[in-house]
């Protein structure tokens, strides 16, 4: 079996990460920011917290340049699946909050990892969707997005709005881990990969305490079942590509432990279908009834655009090499909402 580190424990893909490695029985050492998210994730496995099997450590800040000096001289770590890095749009500094934890949170796992973990054979990295689009083209029919597509986004562009801030932290933050691997004197001795998803809907661990603290992406399916979308359905928004979180939790996992050369300096476009609000909505409607004074009596709003104005994409050669039966549409929104209610304690 693997040993494995495994940043941001906590957080929504890395939670399903960590409880797929554990699966397997690989040995994991994973850090999150604060002893309260460490506790709740050695109650949630206490078994293999107390054979050793799984160690959580603490790393209160990715965005200081020596964060993850000391974890990774964890004797013997093979693999590294580096996912610490924030999305969310509720801030107010884009380079203190954004650019910096995701830029420096990567380059300096790297160069702690070159130094002092020889050991180690493989990183991965979760990048994003936000690194492949080009905003100027999302509309354009005759754009196709792939694992060669690259955001041309760039640091003097992230003060323009909140959702191009994220790109840009995703953007730099991979082209810097490419850019580290490629140069010989930085002596990496690992290979690297990176997963890009689009929007991540799907479960949420039984160890998130509130609703308040759920990922991005889900929460619009939390919207929707609380009532937000009671009077219209909101515009989906520009991704319109998705992915179950199951299935990017699988994307780490077969990249850094099961698959070799073959995914060796890849990026990972994992992407199971288009989606659109509309279709959200008719999903929760169908499977549960109970939510249907939630929703609006008709289900306009929020529909996929029109013919002719959205941008393609092509993620075969991402399909082809990871092997997964990606998790359609309706199974993750009902096993979403199934997540949620447990949260409510419905």
């Amino acid at each position: 079996m693997t040993k494995v580190l495994l940043t941001g424990g906590s957080g929504f893909i890395a939670a399903h990460i960590l409880e797929q490695l554990l699966a397997k029985g690989h040995s994991v050492v994973t850090t999150v920011r604060s002893e309260d998210k460490a506790s709740k994730i050695r109650e949630a496995y206490p078994a293999q917290s107390g054979s050793g099997e799984l160690v959580v450590a603490i790393v209160p800040d990715i965005a200081q340049p020596d964060a993850f000096d000391e974890v990774v001289k964890t004797p013997g770590l093979e693999v590294v699946l580096h996912t610490a890095s924030p999305f969310h749009f509720k801030f107010k500094d884009p380079q203190k909050e954004l650019i910096d934890p995701a830029l420096i949170g990567t380059t300096s796992i790297l160069k702690a990892i070159a130094r002092d973990a020889p050991s180690v054979r493989r990183v991965v990295v979760t990048s994003s969707f936000a690194a492949i689009v080009d905003e100027a083209s999302i509309a354009d029919p005759n754009t196709t997005f792939s694992e060669k597509s690259w955001n041309p986004v760039t640091m003097n562009d992230i003060h323009k709005n909140p959702a191009t801030a994220y790109r840009a932290s995703k953007t730099l933050a991979e082209k810097a881990a490419w850019e580290f691997v490629k140069d010989p004197a930085n002596n990496a001795k690992f290979d690297l990969v990176t997963v890009n998803p689009p929007m991540v809907f799907g479960p949420v661990v039984h160890y998130l305490s509130n609703l308040a603290s759920i990922n991005t992406s889900n929460e619009r399916i939390v919207d929707a079942v609380q009532g937000r979308w009671e009077k219209e359905i909101p515009s989906t928004g520009a991704a319109l590509i998705w992915v179950d979180v199951r299935d990017v939790a699988a994307a780490h996992v077969k990249a850094g432990v099961e698959l070799g050369d073959e995914v060796s300096g890849k990026r990972l476009f994992v992407v199971s279908s288009w989606f659109s609000n509309s279709e959200v909505a008719g999903v929760i409607r169908k499977n549960f009834p109970e939510y249907a004074d939630k929703l609006p009596e008709t289900a306009k709003g929020g529909e996929f655009p029109p013919e002719g104005e959205v941008f393609r994409w092509d993620n075969e050669e991402t399909s082809k090499v990871l092997g997964i039966d990606w998790i359609p549409l309706e199974k993750s929104i009902v096993d979403t909402v199934k997540s949620i209610k447990k949260v409510e304690g419905q």
